[in-house]
């Protein structure tokens, strides 16, 4: 209630503060040094923002004619949030917040949020394909953030525009490794939901990413990229040459096997992978290898069966990440058990192996992000939850993410 209470008199006090010195910048143009409840970064913001930006605008101009999708789709930092996704989402869901990505630009590419906060961030077009450069939207945490290179906070009527009077924001920058910045992170909320260790989170959530930008798996030479890609983490898709395969479940059952085990298989062993003690005729079995190997263009070798056209597998890059002791990539490509559907004695040896590989390097990290990152995934697995408590510092916001995941796994 004390909490409520300081809030709602910080909240008051910068409304006198906006209402006595906007009027005043809008002729002078030049702020006052110092004074009252503002800090000198937001009166110098507000300054430069009112010769572009109208306070009593109510949402944000959309960049580029709404390209934003295909912005998202080659900006590389779609890799890194996407295997952040499931953190980023637990934090909004947890803690009430909208979390976005910005380019460097400030035009939003993607965002998440319940269904009350988006509605609520949509109004004020809070939503990809929203520009929130200064220029455009004035002074709020991701202009601040994008123009010092710091991670920002902007609370209520410290943003210029009156629309956002009812939020608070907090942004960090997020570069490139080789020092560029690439956009920002943000996580907003109502003003009433402030609260002091959101910085902390978001400057965490920000190095993940930067992380991830680091540990990104290095791109074949151009000569020898695969022709074939498969992904079978989570999503079950095999493209060929740019075109996607339209393969039966168990001809990706096949295809993953084959991709796991370069060394192959005899046919006795591959097809007691695929169908255990089942009878099954040798007919219909040769019929599945003869359909995949038609949608491969050959590929397949006869006599022992393995792949003769490079594949790119992104069950494969996670157990090269995992034997390089790269832990963040693990995580980030591991989106989900191996093809989840399959009952196939192999594919089930293959899932069960992932997982546990995947845990028990996540178990062994001591960076708590990969634990709350896994923890995500695995509501139920207390040990991991406790884990990420051991980890976390008492002053980091994300500690009531894990003890919350912690209370409930062990309630079931």
């Amino acid at each position: 209630m004390g909490q409520r209470s300081d809030l709602r008199r910080r909240r008051a006090g910068l409304e006198d503060e906006w209402s006595r010195l906007v009027p005043r910048l809008k002729v002078a143009g030049t702020p006052p040094n110092g004074g009252g409840a503002l800090r000198q970064e937001v009166t110098e913001s507000w300054a430069r923002s009112l010769t572009s930006v109208d306070p009593g605008r109510d949402s944000a101009p959309v960049a580029d004619g709404g390209a934003a999708p295909r912005r998202w789709s080659g900006s590389p930092l779609r890799g890194p949030v996407d295997g952040l996704a499931d953190e980023l989402r637990s934090v909004a869901d947890d803690a009430g917040f909208v979390t976005a990505i910005t380019d460097e630009s400030g035009t939003i590419l993607w965002t998440y949020g319940g269904q009350a906060m988006r509605r609520r961030a949509e109004r004020v077009n809070f939503a990809p394909g929203g520009r929130w450069d200064e220029q455009a939207m004035g002074t709020n945490a991701v202009s601040l953030a994008l123009r010092t290179g710091r991670p920002s906070t902007v609370f209520s009527a410290e943003h210029l525009v009156t629309a956002l009077h009812g939020w608070a924001c907090y942004c960090a920058p997020i570069h490139g490794p080789d020092g560029h910045l690439l956009g920002v992170l943000d996580l907003s909320t109502t003003w009433d939901r402030s609260h002091p260790l959101a910085l902390s989170t978001v400057r965490g959530l920000a190095s993940a990413i930067e992380a991830g930008l680091r540990t990104e798996l290095p791109l074949r030479p151009p000569g020898d990229r695969p022709r074939l890609r498969l992904n079978c983490l989570g999503t079950e898709k095999a493209v060929r040459d740019g075109v996607p395969l339209l393969l039966r479940p168990r001809q990706l059952e096949i295809l993953t096997l084959l991709a796991l085990e370069p060394d192959g298989y005899t046919p006795e062993r591959l097809r007691e992978a695929l169908y255990g003690d089942r009878a099954v005729t040798a007919s219909t079995f040769k019929a599945e290898i003869s359909h995949l190997r038609r949608a491969l263009g050959g590929g397949i070798a006869t006599r022992r069966y393995t792949l003769t056209t490079p594949v790119s597998c992104d069950a494969v890059d996670v157990l090269r990440a995992l034997e390089s002791g790269d832990t963040e990539t693990a995580l980030r490509l591991y989106r989900g058990p191996l093809l989840a559907r399959s009952e196939a004695p192999g594919i089930e040896e293959w899932r069960t192996h992932l997982e546990v590989a995947v845990r028990e390097a996540v178990l062994a990290s001591t960076r708590a992000e990969h634990a709350l990152r896994y923890g995500g995934r695995a509501p139920y697995d207390a040990e991991v939850h406790e884990h990420a408590l051991h980890l976390f510092g008492p002053a980091d916001a994300r500690r009531a993410i894990a003890a919350g995941r912690l209370t409930t796994a062990l309630r079931d």
